[in-house]
């Protein structure tokens, strides 16, 4: 059974959470990222865009519903959200083919 993979966060943005013990969040525009490498799940380079790397951040939390580091999320990228998913660990799992053709 394959592994699934855990993406991290890159964003446009940070901001330090006061109350979880200064904590740096993602803010504005957020994309997955694998750490060690240095593109998001998109495709965009991390330092030509001044993307800031957020490697303790999981991408599941940045869905609103979550309840974690989306306070100030602005938006997701939708081709991220397209391959490390669009809901959390709850959501259906990925089309799958059960019987290929041979």
């Amino acid at each position: 059974m394959a592994r699934t993979k855990q993406y991290s966060v890159a964003a446009s943005g940070q901001w330090t959470d006061e109350e979880e013990g200064r904590r740096r969040l993602p803010s504005g525009e957020v994309h997955a990222w694998e750490p060690g490498r240095n593109e998001t799940v998109c495709g965009l380079s991390l330092s030509r865009s001044r993307l800031m790397r957020f490697p303790h951040v999981n991408w599941v939390d940045t869905f609103p519903e979550s309840g974690g580091a989306a306070d100030r999320v602005r938006r997701q990228c939708p081709r991220c959200a397209s391959v490390a998913g669009r809901r959390g660990l709850d959501a259906r799992p990925r089309w799958e083919r059960t019987n290929p053709r041979p």
